[in-house]
């Protein structure tokens, strides 16, 4: 069965990257009420709420009452970064099955604040987790795993550590008009390759950035939407699909969105070729490398050979992706995985992206986050959007 369209009528992304005094709930208030202002609605509107892992205190339930809202349906699914976009697909189904008619999706996060450099630091199982026994001996970290990973793709497909520079390149190609994000500097491959390495074959300037922040959307059913002065963007296309260890027979170099791309496309009956502007997930040059072969982009092993050359800078290649400069130069506040993607994608089809980045005639775009790993578990949403 085909759902009909929901409409993303409000999104907002926090410009602050280091937070100081603010709270976690103020942040999620922020976000709230910007998406809100967004879209020409008003707090008391909202009557549907979807929130993921970073809402503090009893999730839902605290930031609901933080913010007042009087509400009919909730949402707590929890993916790590790859929850928003899922958000997106369960609020659409929620607005057709007459649930709610606003839906709002917040995410808000302190890691730079507090300190926190996940990549580095082992992963806090606990003895009843059942894959505890298989990574836990080995102090697995995720900068390792990712690592790892970008070392087998190297060794099955030929890649190099310059084709996975190139990422970095159109990131910071982007980032250079985005007066929020954190790494503004135009980097070359070669700065990229010259960074200091910290986990072979990865380098620094591999890696995402820390930052506080967050982002909120709004989606409202067709009236409504159509009742508010802004450009209609309607979800068409979703898929979501949680991809593990497959005990231990497992492809390393398939995530999830080999799956969720695929019941997106199928979906909102459209094809890879048919997208006109793409934001991937990027903790690494790796993750987005593996996400953009996945989804079709080009075939499995020449994701290498396709990012090179500026093949994802706006206006110079075939496929913009990242046009804020995404995680690894704009920001990235905890498990931001999927709902700046979103955000990106709406104001590329909106026509509002800076006009440097901005992509011509922009009217398919697609949103995929991963959260979890690759390597190991992680859950993948695949969210595809048109302007009408």
């Amino acid at each position: 069965m085909t759902l009909p369209p929901a409409y993303v009528v409000g999104a907002y992304e926090h410009p602050i990257r280091e937070a100081g005094g603010r709270t976690l709930a103020e942040l999620q208030a922020d976000v709230a009420l910007g998406a809100l202002t967004d879209a020409g609605l008003d707090i008391k509107d909202v009557d549907g709420f979807f929130c993921g892992p970073d809402a503090p205190g009893t999730g839902p339930l605290s930031i609901a009452d933080y913010l007042n809202l009087d509400l009919r349906h909730v949402d707590t699914t929890s993916t790590s970064g790859s929850s928003y976009l899922i958000h997106m697909a369960h609020a659409r189904q929620a607005i057709a099955a007459g649930k709610c008619d606003v839906a709002l999706i917040t995410l808000a996060g302190r890691p730079r604040s507090e300190g926190l450099a996940k990549g580095i630091m082992p992963r806090l199982d606990t003895p009843d987790q059942p894959d505890y026994q298989w990574e836990h001996p080995y102090g697995l970290a995720i900068l390792g795993m990712y690592a790892m990973v970008a070392r087998r793709h190297m060794y099955e497909y030929g890649t190099t550590a310059e084709q996975l520079a190139w990422i970095k390149v159109a990131a910071s190609h982007h980032a250079q008009h985005n007066p929020h994000a954190m790494l503004r500097q135009l980097v070359t491959v070669d700065e990229v390759v010259n960074s200091p390495l910290v986990a072979d074959p990865l380098h620094r300037l591999d890696c995402c950035i820390v930052s506080d922040g967050g982002g909120a959307l709004v989606l409202t059913r067709p009236e409504i939407a159509k009742s508010l002065k802004r450009p209609l963007v309607k979800v068409i296309g979703t898929g979501e699909a949680p991809k593990h260890q497959e005990g231990g027979y497992a492809n390393d170099l398939i995530s999830g969105a080999a799956k969720s791309g695929r019941i997106a496309y199928e979906e909102a009956g459209v094809t890879p070729q048919d997208i006109d502007y793409v934001s991937v997930y990027d903790s690494f040059t790796i993750t987005a490398l593996i996400q953009l072969e996945d989804l079709g982009f080009c075939e499995k092993g020449q994701g290498g050979r396709f990012v090179a050359d500026g093949n994802l800078i706006s206006g110079v290649g075939k496929l913009p992706f990242n046009t804020d400069g995404g995680g690894l130069c704009s920001n990235h506040p905890g498990n931001r995985g999927s709902m700046t993607k979103a955000i990106e994608v709406v104001r590329q089809l909106r026509g509002e992206a800076t006009p440097q980045t901005q992509v011509k005639d922009c009217r398919l775009g697609l949103a995929n986050g991963i959260g979890g790993q690759l390597g190991v578990r992680h859950g993948s949403a695949t969210v595809i959007m048109e302007r009408e």
